[in-house]
C-alpha cells in the first residue's frame, strides 16, 4: 500500500475542543434519553426496514453522526471509548436502530486514517456515514479519468442512511476479466450506487436498514481508490495518511480491534436492553410453584438477574479496557514510542469478542430463558431482542470470532 502524506503540517486544531462542544459523557446521555421513543418505535422500525426519519432527525441533532469525525470538518472529533458507550445505550434502546447508526458512523475513521487529504477534502462533511462491507466482492477497472465499480455488495448495514459506501473490491485490467492483483479499498458517493429493496426477511436486526448496493459502472476518482491494501489488516508501522495528516492518534491505528468492540458495544447493549425488560417482568408476573410471590421475591429469578448484571457489568469492562488498549497503541505508533502491530490489534479483538460471549450468555441461559413462554410473543420487547441478538450472532465477527483466538495464539508464539 502507497500512503500520500503530502501536507503543509499536520491539521490544526484537531486536539483541542470548543467550549460549546458537548463532552462525551453529555453524548452519550444523549443517547440514553433516546431509548424510550426508540423502545416506542420498534415495531415501525421493523415494518420500515429502517430507523423513522424523525428519529434519524433526533440523533442528527444530537450530533451522534459527528462523533468520530475530524474537527477539520465539523465532526467532534471523540474517542473510541465515547463511541462505543454511545452505541451501548442506542442498542439498549432498539438493536436494529444501533446496528444501523453504527455499522455506518464508524467508517470514518478508516477514510480518515487511510485515504489522501485530497479524497477527505471531497468527501468527508460532518454528517459523513459510510456503510461499508468487509469481503471483496466486486471490481474496479482503471480508465483515463479515475477507476469503474462494478459488483453488488450485500449486508451494507446502514446503507439507507449513508453518504457513502466504503468497500473492497478486485482490480481487473479490461471488462469481465480476472484479478490482476490483491484486492484494493475504495470509497464512494451515493450517486454512484442503486439502493437495492432487498432487506427485512432475516430473523432480526430488521430495521437495520442492510440493504445491498450494486454499482453499475459509476466512475470514481483516482484517490479514492486504495490499491494493494486489505481493509482488515493494514500495515501502520510506516505511519498513515492520517496519522501525517492530523495530531489526534485515532487516525493512524489498524482497524480490526475497534470494529470487535462495536460489535461487542451492540450486543452488551441489546442484552442490557433485555435486563431491564427482565426486571420489570420480575415485578408484575408470578411464581408458579408455591409460595406464590411476585418473580421479584424469589430468590431464583433474583439469582438469575443478579449474574446477568454481573455478566454485562464484566462485557462493559473489557469494551472500555479495548478501547484504552487500541488508544494506547496509536498513542505509541504516532509517537514513534512502539509500533502498532498486529498482535496488537488481535489483543483487542479478543476483548471484544469474550464481551459479546459475556452478553450472549445473559441473555440466552439467564434472562431469555426464564423470562417465561409469553415472554417469546412475536410482539414482545424480550422476543424481539432474543431475534436481534441471534441474528447479530452470525456477523462475522461473532460467528468467526475463533479465528481471531486462533490468530493470536499464533502471534503470541510467533508464528
Amino acid at each position: 500500500m502507497t500512503l500520500d502524506t503530502t501536507r503543509d503540517g499536520p491539521i490544526t486544531g484537531t486536539g483541542t475542543a470548543s467550549v460549546s462542544e458537548p463532552t462525551s459523557a453529555e453524548l452519550v446521555a444523549r443517547a440514553a434519553a433516546l431509548v424510550p421513543d426508540l423502545i416506542a418505535a420498534q415495531a415501525e422500525t421493523e415494518a420500515l426496514t429502517r430507523t423513522p426519519q424523525h428519529l434519524v432527525d433526533r440523533m442528527r441533532g444530537a450530533d451522534l453522526y459527528r462523533v468520530l469525525v475530524p474537527r477539520r470538518y465539523g465532526g467532534l472529533e471523540k474517542d473510541l471509548a465515547a463511541f462505543t458507550d454511545i452505541v451501548t445505550e442506542l442498542a439498549r434502546g432498539c438493536p436494529s436502530t444501533a446496528w444501523g447508526y453504527c455499522l455506518a458512523a464508524r467508517h470514518v475513521v478508516q477514510v480518515a486514517t487511510l485515504f489522501p487529504r485530497s479524497a477527505q477534502d471531497a468527501i468527508l462533511s460532518a454528517d459523513f456515514l459510510a456503510a461499508s462491507v468487509a469481503a471483496p466482492t466486486g471490481t474496479l477497472r482503471e480508465v483515463e479519468n479515475g477507476w469503474v465499480v462494478e459488483g453488488t455488495f450485500q449486508f451494507a448495514s446502514g446503507s439507507v442512511y449513508s453518504t457513502h459506501y466504503l468497500g473492497q473490491a478486485f482490480p481487473i485490467a479490461e471488462p469481465g476479466g480476472k484479478p490482476i492483483g490483491p484486492p484494493a479499498v475504495f470509497i464512494a458517493p451515493r450517486e454512484a450506487w442503486t439502493q437495492l429493496d432487498d432487506w427485512g426477511w432475516t430473523l432480526g436486526l430488521r430495521g437495520s436498514g442492510s440493504n445491498g448496493v450494486r454499482f453499475d459502472g459509476a466512475v470514481i476518482p483516482h484517490d479514492h481508490v486504495l490499491l494493494d491494501t486489505f481493509f482488515l489488516d493494514v500495515n501502520v508501522s510506516e505511519g498513515t495518511a492520517g496519522s501525517a495528516l492530523y495530531e489526534n492518534p485515532l487516525y493512524s491505528g489498524r482497524t480490526v480491534g475497534p470494529i470487535s468492540l462495536d460489535v461487542a458495544a451492540l450486543m452488551t447493549g441489546m442484552a442490557l436492553g433485555a435486563l431491564d425488560e427482565y426486571e420489570k417482568l420480575l415485578e408484575t408476573k408470578r411464581t408458579v410453584r408455591p409460595p406464590i410471590t411476585t418473580r421479584a421475591d424469589n430468590g431464583y429469578y433474583l439469582r438469575w438477574a443478579g449474574k446477568a448484571a454481573a455478566q454485562l457489568d464484566a462485557a462493559r469492562a473489557l469494551i472500555r479496557s479495548g478501547c484504552e488498549k487500541h488508544a494506547q497503541a496509536c498513542r505509541d505508533q504516532q509517537a514513534g514510542v512502539a509500533e502498532f502491530t498486529a498482535r496488537k490489534d488481535l489483543e483487542t479483538v479478543v476483548m471484544g469478542r469474550e464481551a459479546v460471549l459475556l452478553a450472549w450468555d445473559a441473555m440466552s441461559n439467564k434472562l431469555f430463558r426464564s423470562a417465561g413462554t409469553t415472554a417469546t410473543g412475536q410482539a414482545e420487547r424480550m422476543s424481539r431482542i432474543w431475534r436481534d441478538m441471534s441474528t447479530a450472532w452470525t456477523h462475522i465477527y461473532n460467528s468467526q470470532g475463533e479465528m481471531y483466538d486462533e490468530d493470536l495464539g499464533r502471534a503470541r508464539l510467533g508464528r
